[in-house]
């Protein structure tokens, strides 16, 4: 018997959960702290425009009078403010139960982070990377916690030179650049999901992809791909949500599962379970992404995983 449609309704009361959003105040982000909102959870919106954060906060205040909101300043292409961020947070909450690594950049021009990263790889990665790393202690010590990172069909598709990651030695093709940094995201779940089961941690990492969804990340696109494509082969935001809030909600997701749109091609439709590209569950890639990426964010997750959290 095929699975039922899941939808909003399937999401479980949230009350009493503690949620961070990264990239909250729009598109995809702004749809997840609205629902996690309804569903009576409290929700950090965490993003590095404080007037488009405020913008959001009132919105979904308007909608749910009741909701907990609050808010933390988070530029991802900076490591100095994504551990300011970090200890802001440890500092003002004594749980996490879900952070959702859904901020992003998509397809900019040629440029560098603040500590000289290729943008893409610098936020859509790095910058979550060493994000989650400091917050695992917090993460770890709330029981049943989750971990969601978004992917896209970019990185179902995507590549990755762990040899020349920021284009030094390379010709630039941004969109290339963003599948890159999107399978990245895919490899970091799968080895953040496998070590954390060889520790025997209760907290679980998933990975998810929208499909075909018309946001802000389309800005840097063409005429034709961002008039024409995008509306032939996406659905809204609020339906591109749900594939990151099933694997953040759905008490069915394990760890290490990936959840995608059903349709054809997985651009639009309904979120179901589907399998991780073989590329992002190589396990020597893996390893060697997740060394590379401890050395370039000087966040060293080691010390949380062998105390057994």
């Amino acid at each position: 018997m095929a699975e039922r449609k899941w939808t909003y309704d399937y999401i479980p009361n949230q009350s009493g959960r503690v949620v961070l959003i990264t990239g909250a105040n729009s598109g995809l982000g702004y749809q997840q702290a609205l629902m996690m909102a309804k569903k009576g959870a409290e929700v950090i919106l965490a993003g590095r425009d404080r007037t488009k954060i405020d913008k959001a906060i009132e919105l979904i205040a308007n909608q749910v009078p009741a909701a907990k909101l609050s808010s933390v300043m988070l530029d991802l292409a900076n490591l100095h403010s994504v551990a300011k961020c970090a200890k802001e947070v440890r500092q003002k909450y004594d749980r996490l139960d879900l952070l959702v690594n859904n901020a992003g950049v998509m397809i900019p021009p040629f440029s560098l982070t603040r500590q000289g990263f290729e943008l893409q790889f610098g936020v859509n990665h790095l910058g979550h990377f060493a994000l989650t790393g400091q917050l695992l202690p917090l993460i770890l010590l709330t029981p049943h916690s989750r971990i969601v990172s978004m992917t896209s069909l970019a990185g179902i598709a995507g590549s990755i030179d762990l040899n020349d990651l920021h284009y030094e030695n390379r010709r630039y093709i941004k969109m290339l650049a963003y599948g890159q940094s999107k399978l990245a995201n895919l490899m970091f779940i799968h080895e953040l999901a496998t070590r954390l089961e060889a520790t025997g941690s209760k907290t679980i990492a998933v990975a998810a992809h929208p499909g075909g969804s018309p946001t802000n990340l389309q800005q840097n696109s063409g005429f034709v791909f961002r008039r024409i494509l995008t509306p032939l082969t996406s659905h809204p935001a609020s339906e591109g949500a749900l594939p990151i809030l099933r694997a953040a909600c759905d008490p069915k997701a394990a760890n290490g599962s990936f959840w995608a749109p059903s349709g054809l091609f997985g651009l639009t439709g309904s979120p179901v379970e589907v399998n991780m590209p073989a590329k992002a569950v190589h396990k020597t890639k893996c390893d060697q992404l997740w060394t590379i990426s401890e050395k370039l964010t000087n966040v060293s997750y080691e010390e949380f995983f062998s105390a057994g959290l």
